[in-house]
């Protein structure tokens, strides 16, 4: 058994609130140069150049990379044989984001309310926590900032097994056609498969924390990945919604057992800003 004090989770996810939004992974930026080098529109290139140098600015002059700088979404894998002491670990949590969103000069979005008031907290508090059970005495921390633009374009369905693969397909290229240039593309799409309602959408989330340009470990579901995103590609909204052939830098894919009548898909869309950093304590 390991103790940790919750104190100790506080700088840990200030630093990972400021440094997602500063500093966008390689993944990301290797896969943009990428699709920039075999862009076949002028105007999608030299958008796609103008996010490569934003990237780049963001990291030296240390300012968000983008003026939506997200809500505060922590993934945590806690160890069941660490023993949290010293306080609350939801608070420590929401403290840490509290810091970095304030030391950081990020913008903070939350309301406290969804509809009557919407009433500022001022600090970007609450966080949206998912906590896993995991093997071991460590715990990781993911904060994935994420914008109210991309968020908004996400959408779960409730579909039957007998819409098949060739129903989540299209369901899953619509939902970016009827999307256009709302989410800020080039998007990164997150698929949720199976589960239920909420664990779907769940699903949607995490797969948009698989490095970009990594393949599904399960070869069918690679394939499905890389049709779909083809597909995509062919609906011509590019960059910003601008034309062009890139209007998805990476389809991902995550799927668990389902209900005998249901088959339940949720789409996740992520912005070409796919922010996410981790640490281990």
């Amino acid at each position: 058994m390991r103790t940790i004090n919750v104190q100790e989770i506080i700088p840990v996810v200030k630093k990972l609130c400021i440094d997602a939004n500063y500093y966008l992974g390689e993944d990301v930026i290797s896969v943009i140069r990428e699709y920039a080098a075999r862009e076949e529109s002028t105007t999608a290139r030299e958008v796609l150049n103008i996010m490569l140098e934003n990237y780049e600015l963001a990291a030296t002059e240390q300012m968000p990379i983008c003026q939506d700088t997200g809500v505060a979404v922590v993934f945590v894998e806690l160890g069941q044989d660490v023993h949290l002491t010293g306080g609350d670990f939801t608070e420590a949590i929401n403290e840490g984001v509290r810091q970095g969103y304030k030391d950081g000069y990020l913008r903070k979005s939350m309301v406290d309310d969804p509809i009557m008031e919407r009433v500022n907290t001022k600090d970007n508090t609450p966080a949206i926590i998912y906590t896993d059970i995991v093997p071991g005495d460590k715990i990781k921390i993911t904060v994935a900032p994420k914008g109210g633009g991309s968020e908004n374009m996400s959408e779960v369905r409730m579909m039957k097994a007998a819409d098949g693969i060739k129903g989540v397909i299209d369901f899953v290229v619509d939902r970016i056609r009827r999307s256009g240039g709302n989410p800020c593309p080039p998007v990164v799409v997150g698929v949720g498969l199976g589960g239920n309602f909420e664990q779907s959408a769940l699903l949607a989330k995490k797969a948009l924390l698989r490095k970009l340009g990594e393949p599904n470990p399960d070869a069918k579901w690679n394939q499905v990945e890389q049709d779909i995103l083809e597909k995509i590609n062919k609906l011509g909204i590019g960059p910003q919604g601008l034309g062009g052939r890139t209007t998805a830098l990476g389809v991902h894919i995550l799927h668990k057992p389902c209900h005998i009548a249901s088959m339940p898909v949720a789409v996740n869309v992520q912005c070409h800003a796919a922010r996410h950093k981790s640490a281990v304590i």
